[in-house]
C-alpha cells in the first residue's frame, strides 16, 4: 500500500520491479498479482484496465485508511472486552495533557 499511495496509479510490474529493489529474495510477478487482486477485491485499492496492463489506485488516502483501519480495531476491542476496553480508553485519556486531550476531542468531533 505504501507505494501505491506513493505513486497513486501503479501496474503490477511496476511495483514489483521497485519492491525487488530490496526484496531478498525477489518475488515473482504473479505474487504481487494476486496480493494486489485481493486489495482490489477488499476494497483498498481500484483496478482499471489498460490494454493489457491492469493499473491499480489506491481506494482511500493513507490517512483515510488510518481513521477506518482504527475504527475497525476500536470496535473489535470494544465487541470483545466490552466496558473492559473503554474503561482503559478512559484510563488512557485521563493520563493525557490537556492540549493532547483538546486536540482529540475535536478529531473525534470531525472539526
Amino acid at each position: 500500500m505504501n507505494e501505491a499511495w506513493r505513486h497513486e496509479r501503479i501496474s503490477v510490474r511496476e511495483l514489483m520491479e521497485r519492491l525487488n529493489r530490496r526484496a531478498k529474495p525477489p518475488r515473482a510477478y504473479t505474487t504481487y498479482m494476486t496480493v494486489m487482486s485481493r486489495l482490489d477485491r477488499k476494497g483498498l485499492l481500484s483496478r482499471q484496465r489498460e490494454g493489457k496492463t491492469d493499473i491499480y489506485s489506491p481506494t482511500f488516502s493513507r490517512d483515510e485508511y488510518r481513521e477506518l483501519r482504527a475504527q475497525a480495531e476500536v470496535k473489535g476491542l470494544v465487541r470483545e472486552f466490552g466496558d473492559v476496553a473503554l474503561a482503559q480508553f478512559a484510563r488512557q485519556m485521563g493520563e493525557l495533557d490537556p492540549k493532547r486531550l483538546a486536540e482529540l476531542r475535536r478529531l473525534a468531533e470531525g472539526e
